[in-house]
């Protein structure tokens, strides 16, 4: 997956709190790229500007913290996938329903399938 640098550091120095370093923003895992990826593809599409994305972010992250997360950096953005999940269907690009029938299909067919193999969704992961 190819990142574009200059939005992943327009994104670092726009949105506080973002793991990075000299080079720009830092992952742990491939799913982080890939979610901070559909944050950057979902901007450059207009569908929110850097302080609104901030802004839902900042109050996801409230939110899990007074529901007990500890704040320790592993969830970081596993909060970026709910704020994408809120402002998709806040702008109603999909509606919550539909986001959480394919968030279920993921993991049915994420759980079916061998590590190290590639994720492919198939109509019964819906069922």
């Amino acid at each position: 997956m190819t990142i574009d640098r200059q939005a992943a550091m327009q994104a670092a120095a726009s949105v506080p709190g973002l793991p990075r370093d000299g080079d720009g923003p830092v992952f742990r895992e491939p799913w982080e790229a890939r979610a901070f990826a559909m944050a950057l593809a979902l901007h450059a599409r207009g569908l929110f500007t850097w302080p609104e994305w901030a802004d839902a972010l900042a109050k996801q992250i409230k939110r899990a913290q007074a529901e007990g997360d500890a704040d320790t950096g592993e969830t970081y953005y596993k909060h970026w996938l709910a704020t994408l999940e809120y402002l998709v269907a806040e702008k109603n690009v999909a509606p919550q329903n539909e986001l959480h029938r394919y968030r279920d299909a993921w993991d049915h067919a994420a759980d079916r399938t061998p590590h190290g193999q590639p994720i492919e969704l198939t109509p019964e992961d819906f069922s």
